[in-house]
């Protein structure tokens, strides 16, 4: 497209000092008859572009006109860059090469939007998510309704029809936040409990939430600290246990074996979460959870005809 074009040719201007017509004409495969026709358009626009003849001629944007760069320095952008790629991760957005380009014009001579960054951030999502996410925010920015089933976390499943306002990633997590009609209110949802989503034709007109206010209403309200319980660990989930748990909460014993004192959100989530260390742990107190545990291993047994 033309205007894709005019804007690729400002952005080379900016991060070059000069560009000849003929290898503008050659990077963007048209004549050099439409290389002077575009430079015109963009001083119509009113980007002031300088030409020089001669055999290092070309084109340069004029100097007083140049965005100053020096704003960011080399690590910023490197940052910035690594960020849109982890974005670009997630969302497969065809958008933000263009945004990367953009940016790579405005970085110092000195570096590239594709240098490696000393972190390197990589949001993809599972192939479960990773389906939903796209439909997902083409639906936000078009601002579509959207329907689809939703598990809650007693598998109970109910229809819901939302005005999608936007995706966040916490914890691992990938969530949606928007208006819920069903429940005439602002909802999260997991995109992984989100069962055979469908994006409508019928457009909404945003409301004014963000996702600040999203999180203060309600990740604000889950209580990490809910359920204490101090468990044993053997020594053959050492790894797993620093892992999950981090080297300043685990206690180390002679005879190898480890004790951690863990907060949980909820009794179901501690029970789910030790259960999945199998034998090679065992929970000390509270009383309370233990005989939650003894209840679902008894459980368990019976499915296995275990008297």
């Amino acid at each position: 497209m033309k205007l894709d074009r005019l804007l690729a040719i400002t952005m080379a201007l900016l991060n070059q000092t000069r560009v000849s017509a003929t290898e503008l004409a050659e990077r963007f495969e048209v004549s050099l008859r439409t290389i002077y026709r575009d430079m015109e358009a963009i001083n119509q626009a009113g980007i002031p572009i300088m030409s020089f003849a001669g055999s290092d001629g070309g084109y340069e944007m004029m100097p007083g006109y140049r965005i100053e760069k020096q704003m960011l320095s080399l690590d910023d952008f490197t940052a910035i860059c690594s960020a849109l790629r982890g974005a670009k991760s997630a969302t497969g957005s065809s958008d933000i090469n263009g945004l990367l380009e953009r940016v790579g014009a405005l970085m110092p001579k000195s570096g590239s939007s594709s240098a490696p960054a000393p972190i390197d951030m990589d949001f993809q999502p599972v192939p479960n998510d990773k389906e939903k996410i796209e439909p997902l925010h083409a639906a936000i920015k078009a601002l579509k309704l959207v329907q689809f089933s939703y598990l809650d976390s007693k598998g109970q499943e109910t229809e819901r029809m939302i005005e999608p306002m936007g995706l966040f990633l916490k914890g691992y997590v990938w969530y949606l936040y928007g208006y819920c009609l069903t429940r005439a209110d602002i909802r999260v949802f997991r995109l992984s409990r989100i069962l055979h989503l469908r994006t409508l034709s019928e457009a909404f007109v945003r409301r004014s939430y963000t996702l600040q206010d999203v999180e203060q209403q309600f990740m604000g309200q889950a209580n990490f600290q809910k359920v204490r319980a101090v468990l044993r660990f053997q020594p053959a989930v050492r790894t797993r246990v620093r892992d999950e748990f981090g080297y300043d909460e685990v206690t180390d014993h002679p005879d190898g074996t480890m004790s951690v004192v863990a907060h949980y959100s909820s009794t179901e989530r501690a029970v789910r979460n030790i259960l999945s260390y199998s034998s090679h742990v065992t929970v000390l107190e509270p009383s309370e959870l233990v005989e939650e545990l003894v209840r679902h291993i008894t459980n368990m047994a019976r499915n296995y005809r275990i008297n």
